[in-house]
Parts: structure tokens; sequence; C-alpha cells
């Protein structure tokens, strides 16, 4: 059985496993061990915490199976994000050109520098392994992670966004990055994408130019894949749309891929999702397939199962039960697959 669950602090050595197949361009998990390290650390903070409001905690999750007992995937939630550290991107706004004496009209497309999500929270880190692939693996800890928000939306920001992995080339570079970002950085992706990563974002404001920059000016590669979705990252992308984010033609400094949002509460898995008490049952009249989460922070966990659902109860098997952590007449919350 496959279970999301919040991360631990002794989860490292998968941690950075994961991290190491994800590959170059994954910018969350560009990261070093030690860093990697203290992200657990403040997730497992974040969970055990009282947050009332959103502030800069991440919340870490595992995929784990549970017959092999090795994590697989992985995800996490930031509750807010552009504070301490600003969340920059590229605004992409079009500006109206004309000239009576030329008699000429147009419009030509600029990239501003910007801090436009401060304050939202945002989902992201999503990585399932080889492994798990084509398991629907990637499917139950995308739509947790909206389940975890509606447990206590007190503790989330208002919009939820999420940042798309753009174009790389298979030697890893990125022609987006090639024709803008590193005229003023003077490193490589990699470099860039890691310093992001494990850095206060200072050196973006320090080295990024705060003038517009011509889309017409770029080379016609790099205007090709501004906004584009990684090929890997096309199913992250239609599960995103199918939860209800838009492209607002935010898209990466680093990449140029895509920036996508939704009101949070209107996110369709928290949304579609309700509350009900748990029952036990051995057999199904009418089973349903549902996601089931504990609906608190203390030993957060979620799996995808075949249970028989009423209006305000679900009646779950002994090995699920035990999947969770949960008793008869305890509260969960569900979302049910019409």
């Amino acid at each position: 059985m496959l279970v999301v669950r919040a991360a631990r602090r002794d989860d490292i050595d998968a941690f950075v496993d994961l991290a190491a197949g994800a590959g170059t361009g994954f910018t969350s998990l560009a990261l070093s061990r030690d860093d990697l390290a203290e992200r657990l650390d403040k997730s497992a903070n974040a969970y055990e915490s009282d947050a009332e409001e959103p502030g800069e905690e991440v919340y870490q999750l595992m995929l784990e199976d549970t017959e092999s007992g090795k994590v697989v995937g992985c995800a996490a939630v930031k509750a807010a994000v552009g504070l301490s550290k600003p969340y920059y991107d590229f605004k992409i706004v079009t500006l109206a050109q004309s000239s009576r004496a030329a008699q000429r009209r147009f419009d030509m497309d600029v990239m501003l520098l910007v801090n436009d999500f401060a304050g939202c929270s945002e989902v992201g880190s999503l990585f399932v392994s080889d492994a798990a692939r084509g398991t629907g693996a990637g499917r139950l800890i995308a739509q947790t992670r909206y389940l975890l928000m509606a447990a206590d939306y007190r503790r989330f920001g208002e919009r939820v966004l999420a940042e798309l992995r753009g174009v790389v080339r298979d030697d890893g570079s990125s022609p987006f990055f090639d024709a803008v970002t590193r005229h003023f950085f003077r490193m490589t992706f990699d470099e860039a994408d890691r310093m992001s990563a494990a850095s206060d974002n200072q050196f973006i404001l320090d080295l990024m130019p705060k003038h517009p920059i011509y889309v017409d000016l770029l080379s016609p590669e790099a205007k090709k894949v501004i906004g584009v979705t990684h090929e890997l990252g096309v199913g992250a992308r239609r599960l995103l749309e199918w939860e209800g984010f838009t492209y607002d033609r935010y898209i990466d400094i680093f990449d140029g891929g895509p920036l996508m949002s939704v009101p949070t509460r209107q996110a369709r898995s928290a949304r579609e999702s309700r509350q009900v008490k748990v029952r036990a049952a051995r057999a199904f009249d009418d089973p349903k397939r549902v996601i089931v989460t504990t609906d608190r922070f203390s030993d957060f966990r979620s799996i995808q199962t075949q249970a028989d659902v009423s209006a305000d109860g679900v009646a779950l098997g002994p090995d699920d039960l035990r999947a969770l952590n949960l008793t008869e007449g305890e509260r969960a919350r569900i979302w049910v697959r019409e």
C-alpha cells in the first residue's frame, strides 16, 4: 500500500536519494544533504506547531510503500513565500507601441522582475521515483497537498501557486537561461539553480536588471520555451489544471517555466473534500474510490482505497485503519472519486 505521510527527521537518506534522482532544473530539490536535513527538521517543527496564520513553515510529505518500507516519492507545501526571502519571477506584460508619424501601431511583450506572490502558499517538490510511476502515486501525493491545507486553512495563504520546471536540454542547460539570465549572473544554469535553492535570493536582486527585458530581442529558441513546461512535467501541469490552477504569464527567471495559481479554497481536491466519522468494516456494500486523510497535522497521513461512503461517515478496512493510524469513531477527511 502507498501511504503519504508527514516527513520525519530520519527520512534523510531517502530524501537525498530522491533529490539525486530528480536531476538538473528541479530547483527545490537541488540541495546538499545538510540543507535537506534542515528542511526535514523545519518540516517536523511545522507539523508540531500550533500556527494560526501562514508563516515560513514548510510541510514536507513523503510517499512510502508500506510493503517494502521504502520512500518512493515526495512533495511539499510552503505556508507562505516571498516574506523574508523574496520570491522572484518574471511577469510578462504587453506594451502598446504606436507612432502617428511612422504610421505604425503594434504590441510588444516585456518581462518585469516582480515579487507578486508574496504571502501566497506554494505546492512543489513533487517527485516520484521510476519504481512508483504509473501506479497513481503521483496523483495521490499531488491531491494530498490540498487536503493537507483543508485540514487547517488558517495556516496557509489565500492563494496557492505552483512553479513548473521549464524546458532543459539533454545536456542540462536551459535555452531561456542562456539567452537571458546567464548574462546577468555570469554562472552556469546549475550553479544559479543551486544558489537559488540554498540562499536568501539576495543575489537575484543584486544582479538582475530592474528595467524591462523585451521578448522580441531574444533568440527564437528562447522565445519558443517561454511558459512551456518540461516534458517530464506535462502530467503535473494537467493535474494542476484539473485542480483549477491557471497560467497568468508569470515565468521562472531561470528556465522560463510557467507559474500557475488558484485561490486556496478553490483547489478542487480541497473544495470537494469533507470531514467524516470513521467506522471499521470487513466487507463493503457499494465501495467507492476515495482518498482518506487523518485531517490533523499531528501524524498526518493519506491513502487511496476502496471504501463505503455515507453522508457523514466512511467505512474502512483493517489495513486502511492501520495505515492511517486511525480507530473507529475518529474523524477523517475524504475526497470521493466520481
